[in-house]
């Protein structure tokens, strides 16, 4: 009866450990496998990436050095202008509630003299026709209001600085991509016509490097379209600010002035 227990028991145990051992090593080989989706996943999104990037490097050559060079120049021109146009907008924005509720109280305890260092010591084009506001305060309303209006104008011109380069940018990359389309166009006439014969690879050759400025210069305008109407709508969102908030300083120094 014991040697029957022990080799139970020595059975039981040697099952057990080969089970132990099968699932071990089952994991292991999952492991692996995973490890080599994911190795052969990246493997396929870097190539994906290289071929992106060298189809898009292939179709510029093929379009031509000089039409797709002049869309690129207006790509990277409208670019860096679009960029420090937002940036400059960005640090021009303030908070007008807070400012005017400042102007206020510094104009109720220390004068016209304290709500000046206020408006000194806060960037902005709000801040600046304020300033200009009560600077002429002493010679009246209507003079500040004058000042506020005038100084007003110059702050808009200053927000809308070189933005019209940025739609000529928008207007020019199309226009350059259909000149290329149609000098492309025309020389290749002029290979049917040298060669004497309509054939059908030498028309597709020519007609496929004239569109690709077309497309080259329609994605330019886009991508330059959208920075024009976010920098457009910040725009406008200021100048709104502007005119409440000096309509604001007006009210404040006629209460004042009383």
């Amino acid at each position: 009866m014991k040697r029957i227990l022990s080799l139970l028991v020595i059975t039981a145990f040697f099952f057990s450990s080969f089970a132990f051992y099968a699932q071990e090593e089952s994991a292991v080989q999952e492991e692996a496998v995973q490890e080599e989706v994911m190795v052969e996943e990246v493997m396929v999104e870097e190539q994906q990436e290289r071929s992106f990037t060298q189809e898009l490097k292939n179709r510029f050559i093929e379009g031509g050095p000089g039409f797709m060079g002049i869309v690129l120049a207006c790509l990277i021109f409208g670019l860096a202008i679009a960029i420090e146009r937002i940036i400059y907008l960005n640090l021009a924005t303030t908070n007008t509630q807070k400012l005017t509720e400042d102007v206020e109280s510094a104009l109720k305890s220390g004068g016209t003299e304290a709500a000046k260092e206020v408006c000194r010591n806060t960037p902005g084009p709000v801040a600046s026709i304020f300033y200009q506001g009560l600077d002429r305060a002493g010679e009246g309303v209507e003079s500040a209001e004058k000042a506020v209006v005038a100084y007003g104008g110059v702050q808009m011109g200053q927000l809308e600085k070189n933005v019209s380069w940025i739609s000529l940018f928008i207007a020019l990359a199309p226009m350059l991509g259909f000149m290329g389309t149609v000098i492309g166009m025309i020389q290749a006439f002029d290979k049917i016509q040298a060669a004497g014969d309509m054939q059908p690879s030498l028309v597709a050759g020519g007609i496929k490097v004239a569109l690709l400025t077309t497309v080259f210069g329609l994605i330019v305008a886009i991508i330059l379209q959208v920075f024009y109407n976010y920098i457009i709508a910040k725009i406008d969102s200021i100048v709104n600010d502007m005119e409440d908030a000096s309509i604001t300083l007006i009210d404040i120094l006629s209460a004042h002035k009383k």
